[in-house]
């Protein structure tokens, strides 16, 4: 049920003076805000996640599928539900760095990306691409990787626009597991 703009400023223990907005609270993401978990340089061993992931279990790494030269995780801080990324093992910073084998199989996941989040959830369309440095955006610029975010008509609503919130229906590890059980073999 909708709440109407114009009701009575609501007492929200905690956030201050009473007022006509509601929250919704996402305390997850002050970890990525605040920085937390990115690497304190540009070395593997400065503390790079992408790194650190390969050698996790697939469910605590959050991986749906590993290849031979790039593996398939879950984005922690997902812009939509099943918000992946395809990341090659070598630590390399820049797209023109990757060898023919990391090209061939970085396009070869994501075409597979797509396929599985197809088959899981319908999607009607993505948003793939990478950004390559810090000034483009790149939240860990001394690691490549590549986003598949899926999209569905109607997808973008009231709450990132103005609440600068983003709902997601699912938790990451169930996530996981749905896009792994449908993903495409090579």
């Amino acid at each position: 049920m909708l709440i109407s703009m114009t009701t009575e400023p609501e007492l929200q223990r905690g956030v201050g003076e009473p007022d006509g907005f509601r929250r919704l609270w996402t305390p997850h993401r002050m970890a990525y805000i605040q920085g937390e978990n990115k690497p304190t340089g540009p070395a593997p061993d400065d503390g790079c996640p992408f790194c650190s992931i390969p050698s996790l279990s697939d469910e605590d790494g959050l991986v749906i599928a590993r290849g031979s030269s790039v593996f398939a995780v879950l984005n922690l801080y997902p812009y939509n539900g099943g918000h992946l990324m395809v990341v090659p093992y070598r630590h390399v910073a820049d797209y023109t760095d990757l060898d023919e084998a990391e090209t061939v199989e970085l396009a070869d996941f994501t075409k597979r990306a797509m396929t599985a989040l197809r088959a899981a959830s319908g999607a009607h369309g993505f948003n793939i691409g990478m950004n390559q440095g810090a000034a483009a955006g790149a939240g860990i610029a001394a690691h490549l990787h590549q986003h598949v975010v899926p999209r569905w008509g109607g997808d973008t609503n009231f709450m990132p626009v103005v609440g600068h919130t983003k709902v997601l229906p699912q938790l990451l590890a169930d996530t996981r597991k749905m896009l792994a059980e449908v993903w495409p073999q090579g």
